[in-house]
């Protein structure tokens, strides 16, 4: 059978298409590689941690409003800090707690390139006592949490009623001074050794001259 005189060309169009395919075929998967070798890179976190800079342990001031502001840093699982993560600061519904700067019991906040994000804002209620704040974060799907304990106290000049601080000060004085007294006093009357008599002193002797009465006799 012989082939049309078409066939030349028909082989040659069949040519570009193998040559185009064999082109696509070694061309595709160099993107499809470094996207593969890529994924690593994007994915390099398996495991998030928070570490509590500031803020455990503090006790904020009710008279002043001031508090310890909580700071805290995410890490992966080589102690790496993790940039971009988000960190969510809960405080209590009711009882011993604060508030943020807008009023609100919650705070969102992103970790800087340090891997570090700051409660800002703190403020304490006027509630005496221990509280929590919970600690939330989360980065590329993965989440970790933590609790920073604190607590609300009085100054001390509140706890004394408002009595000013230099009259504090004065009282405890005197009160030293009187406890002071009662011990001399203790010791003077519970066997302790008196106090030396004071000496009197003995009169010096003078010397006393007596005038006789003369007596007249007669001439020898």
């Amino acid at each position: 059978m012989r082939l049309p005189k078409t066939c030349p060309l028909i082989n040659q169009r069949l040519l570009r298409i193998s040559v185009a395919l064999q082109l696509a075929i070694h061309l595709t998967p160099a993107p499809m590689l470094a996207q593969t070798a890529g994924a690593p890179q994007t994915a390099a976190v398996s495991q998030l941690k928070i570490v509590i800079l500031e803020g455990e342990g503090a006790i904020n001031n009710i008279r002043q409003r001031t508090a310890r502001e909580p700071i805290v840093q995410v890490e992966d699982e080589n102690r790496k800090p993790v940039a971009g993560a988000m960190v969510l600061f809960t405080l209590p519904d009711s009882g011993p707690g604060a508030l943020f700067a807008d009023g609100s019991k919650s705070l969102i906040a992103y970790t800087d390139d340090k891997g570090q994000a700051k409660g800002k804002g703190l403020k304490p209620n006027s509630t005496v006592g221990a509280y929590q704040i919970v600690v939330n974060a989360t980065a590329q799907g993965l989440k970790a949490s933590s609790i920073i304990n604190q607590s609300n106290a009085l100054t001390a000049a509140a706890v004394a009623g408002g009595i000013s601080a230099k009259l504090i000060a004065i009282l405890a004085i005197a009160g030293g001074a009187a406890a002071a007294g009662v011990v001399a006093a203790k010791s003077g009357g519970n066997g302790g050794s008196p106090p030396p008599p004071t000496p009197t002193p003995t009169p010096t002797p003078t010397a006393t001259i007596t005038v006789g009465t003369p007596t007249v006799g007669g001439p020898n």
